[in-house]
């Protein structure tokens, strides 16, 4: 937003998209209301892993009212959120996944904490040098394997705020920051092959092993990373040169200002990263490691963070304890997502298709027109309504947790592979969150290089079309390959 349109008067109100737990609160309402109203239904079961029989719908005598309060075999709209919370155990979607992203956060936060990743941005980026166009490709490929890895998100938040100014004093602008820090961890997030927070959660709903489809998966990484830092790189040598006018903030000069020394503490810290997310890669592939195994490798990271932070005196254990705990609580917004969107799928019954439920009743609605439609469209349609839902619910884990439930049964009922269901969610969810003013973590970066969301919007749309483009093109060959 710019400035001027910041100055408006005390009666103006700016509208905002409202929090994506309000939103989920919205559609749990919803969901009780819609209970009151409509006829839930079952399907026929058959083979390991379970697959609908398509035609095997049957109706409910009548509507199946959801309770208020709640009951001791049905969930009711005022303990949603607490049912949600509580469903499963360490290996499921909710409980098991919900701990484990608060100790992602925490060791993550440790990791920050300590000061490696900064200080190596900062001794990395020589101000006014031409080289750095080629540093600039080099983040860029390490971001976006960051956000396929390990779902770099809302990390991307603190390494702008370290980037953007360096950046600047070499000539670019704060958009190129937001560019190589955000906009590759979103180009990784899409085309994840083993993000815990979007394709591990969308395959473990779809009923598919961790991991499975990989080899296609790490080509379009490739592809879409390859394609990004191209535009990147153009973007902002022709910033440098003169060439386009900058977005944001620009500056220019040899004075780098004091820059934090990258120590060899520093540099171990790195290296414990890279190879606990080697450990992780190993651990899901060889052994079968699934929430609870992968949270314990990264715990083991964070304790050797400390240990080396500890040694080498670039943190203190008080320090690194309280960056855990800031960590959690930074991403306890998403447990607690994951917590209500799934006790919105149990107001409306469950996601068993073996048993009376409205999300049965809304599958075969959609499977019949669905039936009338050529299936590549399903698959194409699919993509575009990922797309289109990620814009109420940003969370790539909350909004797992709602459409997978009913897109893995549509696809099979109209002729889709499961996994190419779950391509379409992955697409769908990360290449819009470059444009989204919903996105929390695309605003706070906007906000850390000072560049206005009228600006980013005006300057990131024609490559998000591009993007959307290539992203429908890959869901036809994907269902016509029966990926």
């Amino acid at each position: 937003m710019t400035e001027d349109a910041q100055q408006t008067g005390p009666a103006t109100r700016i509208w905002r998209m409202p929090d994506t737990l309000a939103i989920l609160f919205t559609l749990a309402l919803i969901a009780w209301a819609a209970t009151l109203l409509f006829t839930p239904g079952q399907f026929s079961v058959a083979g390991d892993p379970a697959r609908i029989v398509p035609g095997s719908y049957q109706p409910a005598a009548g509507p199946m009212p959801a309770p208020l309060l709640g009951s001791e075999d049905r969930t009711g709209f005022l303990d949603f959120l607490f049912a949600g919370l509580v469903t499963g155990d360490r290996y499921s979607a909710t409980v098991g996944l919900m701990a484990f992203i608060l100790v992602l956060g925490g060791v993550f936060g440790m990791i920050m904490r300590t000061g490696a990743v900064d200080a190596a941005l900062q001794s990395a980026l020589p101000g006014g040098k031409a080289r750095s166009e080629r540093l600039i490709v080099c983040l860029f490929l390490a971001f976006s394997l960051a956000g396929a890895v390990f779902g770099l998100s809302e990390e991307a938040i603190a390494l702008t705020l370290v980037l953007a100014p360096a950046l600047n004093r070499a000539g670019y602008d704060s958009a190129t920051a937001v560019l190589v820090c955000y906009g590759a961890s979103q180009i990784g997030f899409a085309t994840s092959w083993m993000n815990p927070f979007s394709v591990i959660i969308a395959q473990s709903i779809a009923g598919l092993p961790p991991m499975s489809g990989l080899g296609l998966r790490i080509a379009l990484w490739a592809v879409f990373t390859l394609a990004a830092a191209v535009f990147t790189w153009r973007y902002a040598r022709a910033v440098r040169l003169g060439q386009r006018p900058p977005i944001g903030l620009q500056a220019r000069g040899d004075d780098a200002g004091a820059v934090a020394g990258f120590s060899a503490a520093h540099l171990l810290v790195l290296l414990v990263l890279l190879a606990g997310v080697a450990w992780v890669a190993w651990g899901v592939t060889m052994r079968g490691y699934y929430l609870p195994e992968i949270a314990a490798q990264f715990f083991a990271v964070g304790i050797a963070t400390v240990a080396i932070a500890r040694i080498g005196r670039i943190a203190g254990i008080s320090e690194l304890m309280e960056a855990f705990r800031d960590g959690a609580a930074q991403l306890l917004p998403a447990a607690l997502i994951v917590g209500a969107a799934k006790g919105i799928m149990l107001i409306l019954g469950g996601d068993d298709p073996a048993s009376p439920s409205l999300l049965n009743a809304l599958l075969n609605g959609l499977g019949t027109v669905t039936a009338a439609v050529p299936d590549w469209l399903t698959a194409w349609a699919m993509y575009l309504v990922q797309s289109v839902f990620n814009f109420f619910v940003a969370s790539g884990s909350g909004q797992a947790s709602i459409t997978m439930p009913i897109m893995a049964p549509l696809a099979d009922l109209s002729g889709v592979t499961r996994q190419t269901a779950v391509l379409a969610f992955q697409l769908g969810d990360g290449f819009t969150n470059l444009i989204i003013p919903t996105s929390a973590a695309l605003m706070a970066c906007l906000a850390a290089a000072r560049v206005g969301y009228g600006e980013w919007l005006a300057f990131i749309w024609k490559p998000v079309l591009g993007l959307v483009a290539m992203a429908s093109i890959v869901m036809l060959l994907a269902h016509a390959g029966g990926y």
